[in-house]
């Protein structure tokens, strides 16, 4: 849409001077909004003409004056190119501020970086998780300490972010932070939503972000297959703290829940399903989705088998689960005793439940996913591809199916 500029120059009667002079004011209409400026110059009402806004005769005076408005208009036309030219949207405060040379004011990256991560604080445990807060405030440092390597700048203004500051912003993560592919990716994925913010609020003119694509890598998932499974469970330890940390783990590879929500899990989170049995209905804390799952027979135990811990009792707790640093130091420990070449965390057991446990027997896809509690079924789909033996039992059972449909014909 175009911007509607008009330039008027008048006498402004009220302000007679002492001599009978009065002063020529420059009024400019944007868009039907205007402000008046004055130019400095006096004139006789007598010696000004209303229709052509300029000053009637031919003496030294009047061209002088008459120049000098001229001067004035064409001010205006090249402010209105000036924005044209930086693709500065124009409009009346745009156009007001470049015309009487006020700068606005530049915005930092940095503080509104942390306004945003101090929202973000404010609102843990009601609309984010703590993780999501820990990964914001390490992407302030990156950015922080890449400001510092590049430009040895502590802060810079928002309108000098474009593209090269994006693509050396990725290669600084590469580089000196040695990060891996996802994880520079994600990392320009937070400072993106800070300069999403930036546009939404009408701070940046340009997306900086429109020609920069960053795709995360797919990561092959590690799980646990049945032999392992089973000579987890079946492997009897000395000490109660690895006997501890293995069933917990063992319970979230028949239930597909994450160590947080395992954490959270309470009695009332047990309730009777659809067929009557016994199903876990959990919040996720990543996504705030429903996960309804069926009690297994080996998760059942596992939560009988702790009934009566004294933790579970005093602070109404399904399971006594450690912290999940120290549940990822003893599973490692665990993995060793019971011959487990892997390198186990906790958030194993719930890919073990996606593959082994429930895609592997024939769970359909979409109930595997409903029960994770994704939001996306492609979430789910990276768990389907990487089985090779549900690939081989479904191609078994279609082989059984099959009849050779060709035989070779005896020789005449």
């Amino acid at each position: 849409m175009k911007t509607t500029i008009i330039v008027l120059f008048y006498l402004r009667r009220s302000k007679v001077n002492a001599q009978g002079r009065m002063p020529i004011f420059q009024r400019i209409t944007v868009d039907g909004r205007r402000f008046e400026v004055s130019t400095g110059h006096y004139v006789e009402e007598s010696k000004w003409s209303v229709n052509s806004s300029r000053m009637k005769g031919n003496s030294e005076e009047t061209r002088t004056i008459n120049s000098q408005l001229e001067m004035w208009r064409a001010k205006v036309y090249e402010t209105e190119k000036r924005l044209f030219m930086r693709e500065s949207e124009i409009n009346f405060e745009t156009f007001k501020n470049e015309y009487q040379g006020k700068k606005e004011r530049s915005r930092l990256l940095i503080p509104i970086f942390e306004e945003h991560n101090r929202k973000i604080k404010e609102l843990v445990g009601l609309e984010y998780a703590a993780g999501t807060l820990e990964r914001y405030v390490t992407s302030l440092k990156h950015t922080q300490d890449f400001l510092n390597w590049k430009y040895k700048l502590s802060d810079i203004s928002i309108d000098k972010i474009d593209h090269a500051f994006i693509t050396e912003y990725e290669f600084y993560l590469r580089s000196e932070r040695k990060c891996a592919n996802n994880t520079a990716v994600k990392y320009i994925k937070n400072f993106h939503k800070i300069i999403n913010q930036c546009l939404a609020n009408g701070w940046l003119n340009k997306d900086p972000f429109v020609n920069y694509k960053g795709k995360v890598k797919e990561v092959v998932r590690e799980f646990l297959n049945e032999d392992e499974i089973e000579s987890m469970i079946k492997k009897e330890f000395v000490s109660e703290r690895l006997d501890l940390v293995r069933d917990i783990f063992v319970f979230s590879c028949f239930t597909g829940l994450a160590y947080i929500d395992v954490k959270q899990l309470t009695k009332s989170n047990i309730s009777l399903g659809i067929d009557g049995d016994k199903w876990i209905f959990k919040n996720r804390q990543k996504t705030d989705t429903t996960s309804r799952i069926p009690l297994l027979p080996t998760a059942q135990l596992i939560i009988d088998k702790y009934a009566d811990y004294p933790v579970c009792k005093n602070e109404n707790r399904l399971l006594p689960i450690l912290s999940n640093q120290k549940m990822n130091a003893y599973l490692k420990e665990i993995a060793d005793v019971c011959g487990i070449k892997k390198e186990l965390t906790f958030h194993i057991a719930r890919h073990t439940f996606a593959t082994t446990v429930t895609l592997s027997n024939g769970v359909p896809l979409e109930t595997v996913s409903k029960m994770l509690g994704h939001t996306n079924l492609k979430t789910t789909q990276h768990y389907a591809k990487i089985l090779d033996k549900k690939i081989s039992d479904d191609m078994m059972i279609l082989k059984s199916k099959l009849k050779a449909p060709f035989k070779k014909e005896n020789a005449s």
